[in-house]
């Protein structure tokens, strides 16, 4: 009888376990395959390209809300309800964001400090595909829309979110298979920015460390790190308007 039951296990984690993978895959696989068949079409256009990962980020996000479905769950399982908040709750997690873009912003400042220590050439992130905002105030407001949306957004729930709790479950130690999680979704975070070149995705990848580990202990609290993630997305763009002209 104890036979049994342990093949009766062992086949349900079998099955848990593919689950999860083709999870996984169904979330990544359809954005990185548009990506990929589109990426002759756009060329050397910076506002096709941006486009084409916008679409990406939809995908992705579509087919996460599908793996919650098809689980059972919610959005608010990542931590992002839709409640509204008493002033006082609404100023704490205001200030809770600043904190959080303060870390953020620190890190990716850390992680420009190591790349140039360790290369020995203080190159600076890639950030051509901006030079679309030259003298176009318009666009730049357009521009800040949809990277609220996708961005600011859309990474928070893919990176955060979704990554580090999908990948989560595959440990049997919680504590350790979630700091594995958060050093994992923020080497994709910096992989996701390969544009940039290799200076914007070790920026990045420490951004997205850091972001991880004030998911986690916040409880999950997923719009404080929208926040601090349109906080940071602005002062780019800001700034990259500015330089422009």
């Amino acid at each position: 009888m104890e036979i049994q039951i342990d093949k009766d296990l062992s086949i349900d984690n079998r099955s848990s376990f593919f689950f999860k993978i083709g999870e996984l895959l169904m979330v990544f696989l359809p954005a990185a395959l548009l990506l990929s068949l589109t990426r002759s079409w756009a060329g050397e256009d910076p506002i096709k390209t941006q486009s084409l990962v916008w679409a990406a980020y939809a995908i992705m996000l579509i087919m996460i809300w599908v793996g919650l479905k098809l689980r059972g769950k919610s959005w608010g399982e990542f931590g992002l309800t839709f409640e509204s908040l008493s002033f006082k709750k609404a100023l704490n997690v205001f200030g809770l964001s600043l904190v959080v873009f303060v870390l953020g912003v620190a890190a990716f400042v850390l992680g420009s400090i190591l790349m140039a220590s360790f290369t020995g050439i203080p190159e600076s992130a890639d950030y051509s595909k901006y030079n679309f905002l030259k003298d176009n105030l318009g666009l730049l407001m357009l521009t800040l829309g949809g990277v609220y949306v996708v961005s600011s957004f859309g990474e928070e729930v893919v990176f955060r979110a979704f990554l580090i709790n999908r990948i989560s479950e595959f440990g049997t130690s919680s504590k350790y298979t979630t700091a594995l999680a958060v050093v994992l979704s923020s080497l994709f975070f910096g992989l996701a920015h390969y544009e940039w070149g290799p200076m914007g995705m070790v920026q990045t990848g420490f951004m997205g460390l850091a972001m991880g580990i004030c998911y986690i202990k916040l409880n999950k609290r997923l719009w404080i790190l929208v926040l601090a993630h349109v906080y940071m997305d602005t002062l780019l763009l800001v700034q990259m308007y500015m330089a422009s002209n």
